[in-house]
């Protein structure tokens, strides 16, 4: 009978005690998230900008000695994402929050409608500003990727241009008569034979030599091949 009253004056103080547990402070959540994130975009093309989404208010986790945050499978620090944190001290929880980055920087649009297999200079190219993570992937951000390729397809004025729609011109094409040149210490000499595939500069190309024999050197931007010995 003791021992009984003993347990009903301890359950009062007990109940006190489990709702007095220190729980975690949804604010330390979100902001260990933005840190993360602001940490993961770091080197994106642009002005990056994060809006974290807001926790569920019902939500009553147990405090956290050090939070972890996490990128899920299949997401990625882009565009609207999930971020994972999970906590393993003193209790073991994890939760998912809805993040939206966005990358405000500069991409080229073709200034004026562009034909299949034109090549691009840079007067065909004009430059727009807007959020990178709303346009389609392979975005071509700076004018090197583009100048002296040449159009994939028909694209009318106006477009972002992508890294899919264009080619790389080639500077060799099969059955074309090319200039070889090889050169070492104090020398250089020079011939001429007939190219056996199509190359692209910096490209291992076959020719075949007037006397038959057939060589593999590297083709230049300007049309030249270059035979090491």
């Amino acid at each position: 009978m003791r021992s009984l009253l003993t347990l009903l004056c301890l359950l009062p103080a007990l109940a006190t005690a489990q709702v007095d547990a220190p729980r975690q402070d949804p604010a330390r959540i979100l902001h260990s998230v933005e840190q993360f994130l602001q940490t993961q975009t770091t080197g994106l093309p642009g002005q990056v900008k994060i809006k974290v989404g807001a926790l569920d208010s019902r939500l009553n986790l147990s405090a956290c000695n050090a939070l972890e945050p996490f990128i899920p499978t299949g997401s990625r620090i882009w565009g609207k994402t999930t971020v994972g944190v999970r906590c393993s001290s003193p209790s073991n929880w994890t939760i998912y929050i809805q993040a939206d980055i966005s990358v405000i920087g500069n991409y080229l649009v073709s200034a004026a409608p562009l034909a299949q297999g034109q090549q691009i200079s840079e007067k065909q190219l004009s430059i727009a500003t807007g959020d990178l993570t709303k346009l389609p992937n392979g975005i071509i951000t700076d004018s090197s990727q583009a100048i002296g390729k040449t159009v994939a397809m028909s694209i009318p004025a106006g477009t972002p241009l992508r890294m899919d729609a264009l080619r790389v011109q080639a500077v060799i094409q099969q059955g074309q008569s090319v200039k070889l040149v090889s050169s070492g210490n104090g020398f250089e000499v020079s011939a001429e034979g007939r190219a056996l595939t199509t190359a692209n500069a910096g490209q291992s190309v076959q020719i075949r030599m007037g006397n038959g024999q057939v060589i593999s050197g590297i083709a230049r931007s300007d049309g030249i091949v270059e035979v090491g010995y």
